[in-house]
């Protein structure tokens, strides 16, 4: 657990959204806490399919067409944060954490590493031994990938985040190299297990360890009563 000062952290459950009207909502929050009009923020939501593409995505990591794409009813975004190409959707659960960094020395990596360690604890809370590999981004179990983190900033305020697959249909990874890896396999918390986990038990555990890792006290809001407040609400 890290030693700094307690701090309040808005927790907003979405449920499930469109991909785009999260990372609009998203890019919101960001600004208002450039300006410190809120506090930091912690997003859980579950998102309809989609596929998105960051920063250091290869093309030959999507391996179907857009067509393809489309009749499966999965959504394509090309998107600014980190790391290459991965896929959303029922059975996730997706956290955004909008954190300033300018509060926690401006150190990325620690910011990662204190993400990994978030999901190390969750998976711990249900009996998987939750680990890293060397060179390689996000949270692995039995040589499977759990979990994916993917991170952008402005000006030292963090949006986008990780993706914990909780009950998620595996067979759409098929459509993609997620992250550009071939060697290792994607699981879940329920392929693991072999049975039913629920997803909100997941996000309530995700959570209360996101507080313990970053020192913080959670605090529910609605996100209309958010931009109410700081006159956002268009």
């Amino acid at each position: 657990m890290c030693s700094r000062g307690h701090k309040t952290l808005f927790r907003l459950d979405l449920g499930k959204t469109d991909y785009r009207e999260t990372w609009e909502l998203q890019r919101r929050l960001v600004d208002l806490r450039r300006q410190s009009r809120i506090p930091d923020c912690l997003i859980l939501t579950e998102h309809n399919p989609v596929i998105t593409m960051g920063r250091a995505s290869s093309p030959e990591n999507l391996l179907c067409s857009r067509e393809e794409l489309e009749k499966r009813g999965v959504e394509l975004f090309e998107i600014e944060r980190g790391g290459d190409v991965t896929f959303h959707g029922p059975g996730q659960l997706v956290v955004y954490p909008i954190i300033d960094l300018n509060d926690r020395g401006r150190d990325l990596h620690l910011y990662l590493r204190e993400l990994e360690q978030t999901v190390i604890d969750t998976l711990d809370n249900f009996g998987i031994k939750g680990g890293l590999k060397q060179g390689l981004t996000g949270v692995w179990a039995d040589d499977r990938k759990l979990a994916a983190i993917g991170v952008a900033v402005k000006r030292w305020v963090t949006y986008h985040g990780l993706a914990l697959n909780v009950c998620t249909d595996l067979d759409y990874f098929k459509l993609i190299n997620p992250c550009g890896i071939t060697e290792y396999a994607v699981g879940s918390i329920e392929s693991i297990h072999e049975k039913h986990v629920d997803l909100g038990d997941v996000a309530d555990r995700l959570a209360d360890n996101f507080c313990a890792v970053f020192n913080c006290e959670i605090e529910s809001r609605c996100v209309e009563s958010i931009l109410s407040e700081t006159m956002e609400v268009r």
